[in-house]
């Protein structure tokens, strides 16, 4: 009887413990739809209805810097994140990951970024914000080689021509541009979707690979830290996100 008991309790550890591991092997929600619980941001801009988190400048809120919502609970190395968002013609928003918080500026991120737009000169392209600038453009496959040693840390600025990043080699094209920005919807709901793991970044949308990112600059590349979603300087727009999702990955 004894041995029965046993081996029933063995057998309820092995089904929790492997609960968990499919648990955090699956996609889970990181927005609950109803408020900003787990994200920080300026009400100013954002705000949530119906299930969507939104980010509206208006003429009377005009921003004078980049403003993010930032999701404060986890700092994911390396993972998939998806979610659905829609954009006004002239918004011009993103999706920061292994980002950090720039100290004594509110709302505000440092890091990479799967870019968005909606004139759709930019979207998923990889930029890196407040950073190395432009990674790779729609369309390119790269890989970020170390910064040269005459660069400083302190003025990385100096490797930056045209809003682009100048150590970086293109080793291959995803497709024609024109044909990869067919594929995102002009006023209307579109899915990205981010796969970070190791040095690579991938972004998707509707399911096309944008841009592909290798990063092996050692003294700029970060492994991990804060996701968030911008709201950029410029003219009144309005972005929204929804369905966001993050799965854990080895």
């Amino acid at each position: 009887m004894k041995q029965i008991i046993y081996i029933a309790i063995l057998s309820i550890n092995f089904c929790f413990l492997s609960c968990q591991d499919n648990k955090k092997k699956e996609f889970y929600s990181i927005f609950n739809g109803k408020n900003l619980e787990g994200w920080n941001g300026d009400k100013t801009y954002w705000s949530v209805k119906d299930g969507i988190l939104i980010g509206e400048v208006t003429p009377e809120t005009i921003l004078k810097r980049n403003s993010f919502v930032i999701y404060e609970k986890e700092q994911p190395e390396n993972f998939e994140l998806k979610l659905d968002y829609r954009i006004s013609t002239s918004g011009n928003s993103g999706v920061n990951y292994r980002s950090e918080k720039i100290k004594n500026k509110a709302f505000a991120l440092r890091g990479y970024q799967s870019d968005i737009d909606g004139k759709n000169k930019y979207t998923g392209q990889n930029y890196e914000e407040k950073k190395r600038t432009t990674l790779a453009y729609i369309g390119e496959e790269v890989v970020i080689n170390n910064m040269p040693d005459s660069i400083p840390l302190s003025n990385i600025r100096k490797n930056v021509k045209r809003n682009c990043w100048q150590t970086r080699n293109v080793v291959a094209s995803l497709g024609d541009k024109t044909v990869l920005k067919a594929s995102v919807k002009n006023n209307d709901w579109n899915t990205m979707h981010i796969i970070v793991k190791g040095n690579q970044m991938q972004h998707f949308v509707n399911s096309v690979l944008m841009s592909d990112v290798t990063d092996l600059d050692t003294k700029n590349k970060t492994n991990k830290g804060y996701i968030g979603v911008q709201v950029h300087v410029g003219p009144p727009m309005k972005v929204e996100y929804k369905n966001i999702l993050l799965k854990k990955i080895n």
